[in-house]
């Protein structure tokens, strides 16, 4: 085929045969009604979609025009911010939501479903959460799937941000949501690409931002000044009073028989530690028979026990587990007391409170899709996981059984100590979005604090 100046136009067959169609190509009119030769450019094509003729070149003045109508009519925003990472690399992308600069740690999560449950985790404290699904925001946001009161999250990267908001329970575009809470997103991004940078490299800091005249260098700087390690969020997310709970799932969306055959039956006092607890975890708790008193992550642990509790459960929650020593502290003064249930954060700080320490994963657990194996009956469970940080098995003492393995990676996943009347996971069985496979971990903290309260009457 004859070379084609970027401007040139073809007339195609369909276009040849109607007039109609060489104008939307085009194409103007001759005077002897006969099919048109294009404005920018001849050329013919045969009925068999041969090779055209030779082009005849733009004018330059009317090149100019086209090139100014053509800018005129660009439909898509221009890409106004920037995502820097800590290795120096620059990802450029469009800016929705909040405007300005900020920090924080980049991690992606892999969940399809479920963006808006993700955006009001509390755990998300201090992090960028950038998603591998591509398609984000065509269901808008609701007033039904808050897992919190606030959106917790620094920033969101996503790599096309939907224009079109289509669900019956939608209130407002995830766009607006993020003006809103003071959220930054930066969309038209490779996450692909990001993700395999995360994956080689592990978690790296990052600034987004949407102000041109800080330099690089100026931002990457300020992720190096950064880190999320050694920070104590728990407390900052954490609620400031106590406050009780009494509403489970509600009927159109129970899914489990053994919440269900709860129902009428004997109810039991616990008193929940919110480190950044998801409301989906009490509703879950509520729906298995227990009465939730929450208290706040630094609640003393001798005021938990003159509430005389069936028994006390460690929340999930955002950072660095070893930057709370108050929280250890009063899950050892608590242990062998009560029956004691700890999830994510919980599972960590209870860890250490055995006398385990934690470490620092590489890019950590986010999504909705992580195979876990239950030891005692092998049964593999897929779980939702948000956790950058995990319990070294080799530090906890005897008699502390590992009772889940994580199958990607091998970490602990779980633990069981008897002595203590203690049991934890590090994923969350409520899911919130994610599969129901771990909701029987409620059913199993239920059962312990029957049989405790089982032995009390014996005795």
């Amino acid at each position: 085929m004859a070379a084609l100046t970027q401007h040139s136009r073809v007339v195609l067959p369909q276009q040849a045969a109607c007039p109609r169609l060489a104008a939307a190509a085009g194409c103007r009119r001759p005077r002897n009604g006969r099919v048109a030769v294009p404005v920018v450019a001849e050329a013919r094509a045969s009925a068999a979609w041969g090779a055209p003729r030779a082009l005849r070149p733009l004018r330059a003045s009317r090149r100019g025009s086209v090139a100014v109508a053509a800018a005129a009519a660009y439909p898509f925003k221009k890409k106004d911010a920037r995502l820097v990472l800590e290795d120096g690399s620059v990802w450029p992308g469009t800016a929705f939501g909040a405007t300005g600069t900020e920090v924080g740690e980049v991690v992606f999560n892999t969940s399809i479903t479920g963006y808006q449950e993700i955006m009001t985790d509390p755990s998300y404290k201090g992090q960028f959460v950038c998603f591998t699904h591509p398609h984000i925001g065509n269901v808008g946001i609701n007033d039904d799937d808050e897992e919190s009161g606030a959106c917790h999250l620094g920033g969101i990267i996503v790599r096309d941000l939907s224009i079109v908001v289509s669900n019956y329970r939608s209130v407002m575009s995830i766009e607006d949501y993020c003006k809103k809470h003071g959220v930054m997103g930066i969309a038209n991004l490779d996450t692909r690409a990001l993700t395999k940078v995360l994956r080689e490299t592990g978690c790296l800091n990052g600034v987004i931002t949407t102000d041109a005249s800080k330099s690089t260098e100026e931002l990457v700087a300020m992720t190096k000044n950064w880190t999320i390690v050694g920070k104590d969020l728990l407390s900052v997310v954490s609620c400031k009073e106590p406050y009780e709970w009494r509403d489970s799932t509600l009927s159109e969306w129970e899914f489990s028989d053994g919440a269900k055959a709860t129902a009428g039956g004997k109810r039991f006092k616990v008193v929940a530690y919110d480190f950044g607890i998801k409301l989906n975890i009490l509703r879950r708790l509520a729906s298995f028979g227990c009465d939730v008193t929450v208290v706040p992550a630094t609640y003393p642990a001798d005021k938990v026990l003159a509430m005389n509790p069936d028994g006390v459960f460690f929340s999930n929650g955002p950072g660095d587990p070893s930057a709370a020593p108050y929280a250890v502290e009063n899950a050892k003064a608590i242990l062998g007391k009560k029956p004691v249930f700890g999830i994510c954060m919980g599972h960590q700080i209870l860890g250490q409170a055995f006398g385990g320490k934690t470490f620092k994963l590489k890019f950590g657990h986010h999504g909705g899709n992580h195979p876990i194996r239950y030891n005692p009956t092998g049964r593999v469970e897929i779980s939702a996981q948000n956790h950058n940080f995990a319990v070294d098995p080799a530090s906890l003492p005897e008699g502390v059984e590992v009772t889940h393995i994580n199958l990607n990676d091998g970490t602990c996943a779980g633990m069981v100590w008897p002595a203590a009347k203690a049991m934890t996971i590090q994923y969350h069985p409520e899911a919130s979005p994610g599969p129901h496979d771990a909701d029987v971990c409620f059913e199993q903290f239920v059962d312990m604090m029957r049989a405790e309260v089982g032995s009390a009457v014996a005795a």
